[in-house]
């Protein structure tokens, strides 16, 4: 993951400066055929390249929207792949909607995967690799599991989102689903799991039992034999 932030603080999201407990993941695509992350992340860090329209979302209401999310992923202006942090992870975003039907703004931490024309199986495979990642990114994080990660469009049919199509108007184009991304989310978030510590040896105790004292090694020495004979055959002389 090439994971980079700059928060978007002029945001009027972010100046409400509500906080949420991470119950979940949304992933969210743009919807526009612009897969430049300067088109919405700004102003320009020298990776993102100028937005000559200043139509990013670093300002109050951007398009006029009061919109505001967790991260976007899409192309840097040499053309790599990378993810930006807009908001702090556990910010309250402005994502899936308004209302009742917004209520997932409240336990999902959202992101956006920047569309292009749809068609480029390279393009895809780089953003969806990227977004896996970064899922499994914030479920170590915040202790969740891939069974925590939804798209725009289940949220709505949970009754948590408006009525957005993202992102299943775009993976089956390309062979995946949600159910594939989050086998591969789980299949990662296995690889990432920290080795288990082999129990420690439990060390075993031993208690010596003294027969008896003697002043004459004789006298030691006989006794050591009647044991000896008795079985004890770990008996010993230890002088002082």
């Amino acid at each position: 993951m090439n994971l980079h932030k700059l928060i978007l603080t002029n945001n009027a999201c972010y100046k409400a400066g509500r906080t949420i407990t991470p119950k979940g993941i949304m992933v969210h695509s743009t919807g526009v055929n612009n897969p430049n992350l300067k088109r919405y992340v700004g102003p320009d860090d020298g990776l993102l390249g100028k937005n000559q329209y200043n139509n990013h979302w670093n300002q109050d209401k951007p398009d006029g929207r009061q919109v505001c999310i967790h991260g976007f992923i899409g192309k840097l202006a040499d053309g790599t792949i990378a993810t930006y942090q807009t908001l702090p992870w556990n910010m309250r975003g402005w994502h899936c909607g308004s209302g009742s039907k917004g209520s997932g703004n409240d336990t999902h931490i959202g992101f956006e995967i920047c569309e292009d024309g749809l068609t480029d199986a390279s393009y895809f495979s780089a953003v969806y690799k990227e977004a896996v990642e970064l899922c499994v990114y914030l479920c170590n994080l915040y202790n969740l599991t891939e069974k925590d990660v939804i798209c725009h469009s289940e949220g709505y049919k949970q009754g948590v989102a408006s009525n957005h199509g993202d992102v299943m108007h775009w993976f089956p184009k390309h062979g995946k689903s949600m159910d594939t991304f989050r086998a591969e989310v789980g299949k990662l978030l296995v690889a990432s799991a920290p080795a288990t510590e082999p129990a420690p040896t439990t060390q075993k105790t031993l208690y010596r039992v003294q027969i008896g004292a003697y002043s004459v090694k004789a006298n030691a020495d006989a006794m050591l034999s009647k044991i000896k004979a008795a079985g004890f055959t770990d008996a010993f002389i230890k002088t002082e």
